[in-house]
């Protein structure tokens, strides 16, 4: 390839961000320092892949620039002899002992912003933006909270690991599950959005949902004994065997009771219920509840077919969990399924003044359906376009725009025959 225009190095920044700071940070053991030269290196591509071409593997070039940006730095502010720096430059990273029980890079990152000393919440949003590569809206979208909120969030967690002096080290094997819930919340959030992009021209990234899926299988296999672990993984394939149904024509967005089943991904619903199945035999939470319902939804023939009563049982015993807005409108909608588009109307309305709900398009969106479905296409258009002025995403908004004019055609009389 030999343009680099500013869209594909979006792209490789969007796959190769949190890999790159992962193993530099690794090595110099310092997230601001490592951050800090990631973002070096991807300005250097902007410079240089416009004239010399985009390299055959970017995300090796990537690391071994921002590698050696962080190493120079260390030069220039430590007092070390130019012997002791040029050994550790010419080390490769992947050739240094390595005693944690965490073996791959990200993962091993993602245990160490999950500190302790952080709030839950900071925790979350360090991972997902040092880690995952996440922009602050994007993660902004996931806590349903003001972008401002979030980047001042993360900017104090950065300073309170520089000022505490927190070390980038995982911790024990016998202590890794006290991170686990963070942990786990972190990399479901990365399938979350790679499933449903926060914005841009794709609705998915499926850069995002291979990566949440390695780290799950990768948990998996680090803690066998956690059965939320487990949980968390049979609830991504299960979403992720529709992932190519999902999407048609130009990345244009297909609704699952439109979607071809037999392009379903077999494998993966096979897989994703022997994980439903093994969690099941431990545990109750959460993970757990939302593969039930992927479960009812990847095992029904046809979507006239989808067990409605087991889902919203589910939904109603995360709901007691969890207490989740977005819980509540998922309920709302499997509610009309079951029980008629007017209680779904019902539910939703029981939730839609929450106030993390209120900047998001799906309030709206979802009433925008149900009304659809109910035949009220007039008030239905009306909440489309109200769906359609929140939504920042290319193809979520054309699919709106589709639904809009569907409405608008059916709540306008035609000619009549004489």
């Amino acid at each position: 390839m030999r343009t680099g225009p500013a869209e594909t190095i979006d792209g490789i920044y969007r796959a190769e961000f949190g890999r790159a700071l992962a193993t530099v940070a690794r090595l110099v053991g310092d997230i601001g320092l490592a951050e800090d030269a990631v973002h070096e290196a991807f300005a250097d591509a902007l410079r240089s892949w416009p004239e010399r071409g985009v390299p055959v593997n970017p995300g090796a070039w990537i690391t071994t620039a921002a590698r050696n940006r962080a190493l120079d730095r260390v030069r220039r502010e430590s007092a070390r002899g130019a012997k002791e720096y040029d050994a550790i430059r010419s080390a490769a990273p992947y050739e240094e002992p390595d005693v944690t029980p965490v073996p791959d890079d990200q993962l091993r990152m993602i245990f160490t912003c999950c500190h302790p000393a952080l709030s839950p919440e900071s925790r979350v949003a360090l991972t997902l933006r040092l880690v995952c590569g996440l922009r602050t809206v994007e993660i902004a979208r996931a806590f349903l909270q003001p972008e401002h909120t979030v980047a001042q969030r993360l900017t104090r967690a950065k300073a309170k690991i520089r000022a505490a002096g927190i070390p980038l080290r995982v911790p024990p094997v016998q202590l890794l599950p006290e991170r686990l819930p963070a942990v786990l919340a972190c990399v479901y959030l990365v399938f979350t959005e790679g499933y449903s992009a926060t914005e841009g021209p794709a609705a998915i990234r499926d850069e995002l949902c291979d990566e949440a899926i390695r780290l799950g299988r990768l948990l998996c296999a680090l803690l066998p004994d956690e059965p939320e672990a487990r949980a968390l993984l049979a609830l991504m394939l299960l979403n992720d065997s529709r992932r190519s149904q999902r999407r048609c024509g130009e990345g244009e967005l297909v609704p699952i009771d439109e979607q071809d089943r037999r392009g379903w991904n077999r494998d993966r619903i096979e897989a994703g219920l022997r994980c439903l199945v093994s969690a099941a035999a431990d545990g109750n939470g959460p993970y757990l509840l939302q593969a039930r319902i992927a479960a009812a939804h990847a095992t029904a023939a046809t979507f006239a077919e989808t067990n409605w009563a087991a889902i919203v049982s589910s939904y109603d015993a995360l709901l007691a969990q969890s207490g989740s807005p977005i819980v509540a409108v998922n309920r709302a909608i499997a509610v009309g399924f079951l029980h008629g588009f007017d209680a779904g109307l019902a539910a939703l309305d029981e939730v839609a003044g929450h106030p993390r709900l209120a900047a998001a398009h799906l309030v709206p969106a979802t009433r925008a359906d149900l009304l659809r479905r109910a035949g009220r296409y007039a008030e239905s258009a009306t909440n489309y376009r109200a769906a359609l002025d929140r939504t920042p995403n290319e193809q979520v908004r054309r699919f709106l725009a589709r639904r809009l004019a569907e409405v608008e055609r059916a709540a306008t009389p035609g000619p009549r025959t004489p």
